[in-house]
């Protein structure tokens, strides 16, 4: 019997995900050390189109992981209600330095309410773009407020 690769279909952002994200909800992005282990660390997140973008500075432990791995699980949580939250899983399309410092920039205004990210240090910025191919949304409450 002959089996052929199984690939992962993508899958495009429901609008209550995208949502999700452009507020000013957090991601907890898990990605795999070199022996394996899982390593999940809180993290500002941002979108372009349905690809999800995470802002790192090179040489991270994340950039180092997803450059020998690209395949990650992140939740994207809803500060304001905790049972309010997508799970994704997916893999790293791109990699890039193009961008990175005006997007930190974009990033600090959304989450700090700064125009300029504080914390550069002469570290190069990157970003991760991130490809869904599982999406579970989030649950939204529909039950009447009393």
């Amino acid at each position: 019997m002959h089996k052929t690769a199984s690939v992962k279909k993508l899958q495009p952002l429901p609008e209550s995900v995208k949502t999700l994200i452009e507020g000013r909800s957090y991601a907890n992005l898990g990605t795999l050390m070199p022996d394996g282990t899982p390593q999940v660390v809180q993290t500002w997140v941002d979108r372009e189109g349905d690809l999800i973008l995470i802002n790192t500075y090179e040489g991270s432990q994340k950039h180092k992981n997803v450059l020998k791995n690209p395949k990650v699980g992140l939740d994207i949580c809803d500060p304001s209600n905790p049972f309010n939250v997508a799970a994704i899983r997916g893999r790293v399309k791109e990699l890039t330095l193009e961008g990175a410092e005006e997007h930190v920039d974009k990033l600090a205004k959304k989450y700090l309410g700064l125009d300029k990210y504080p914390m550069r240090d002469g570290m190069k910025r990157i970003i991760i773009k991130i490809e869904a191919n599982r999406v579970i949304p989030p649950f939204t409450d529909t039950r009447q407020k009393s």
